[in-house]
């Protein structure tokens, strides 16, 4: 559970690029590591402690969340929600919620591209009408009467 650096304050910073970025994405001024207070990782034995807490905390975040992808609930958001919690202490969650970030903006981008939009639009137009078609054919043959309910069929 090493942040990075041994070095109380001390954040780990990929060098720059010719747009002033850092080659991991972040702007001037936001490393990478913990962001502990200062008097916890000027202890190191506090600051161990801490991120055992952090990490117990996302874990049972991140679990929750998995528990919540089958069952009712936002399982993704929490999922997302407990990287964030260990992205405050730890340098590989900040670079996977950084990754994830990035390619969720790319996706939005590609969805509001006019074409893939149209293409989207028709098949979900094609989808209605066949969904439409199936159920006037049940009302047809069934009236509205439910499926459970139906003898000789």
């Amino acid at each position: 559970m090493n942040t990075g650096s041994d070095e109380p304050g001390e954040v780990a910073v990929s060098a720059d690029d010719e747009t002033g970025e850092k080659t991991d994405g972040t702007k001037d001024g936001q490393g990478l590591g913990s962001r502990a207070p200062e008097f916890v990782k000027a202890r190191r034995l506090l600051h161990l402690s801490w991120q055992v807490l952090i990490f117990v905390i996302g874990l049972a975040v991140v679990v929750a969340g998995i528990i919540m992808l089958p069952l009712p609930g936002p399982g993704w958001v929490v999922i997302f929600g407990g990287m964030a919690i260990w992205a405050t202490e730890f340098v590989w969650a900040q670079l996977v919620l950084r990754w994830t970030k990035r390619k969720v903006t790319e996706a939005a981008q590609r969805a509001l591209d006019p074409k893939v939009r149209r293409r989207n639009i028709i098949l979900t137009s094609i989808g209605l009408v066949i969904v439409a078609a199936i159920l006037g054919v049940y009302l047809w043959k069934f009236g509205f009467e439910m499926p459970w309910n139906i003898k000789n069929q």
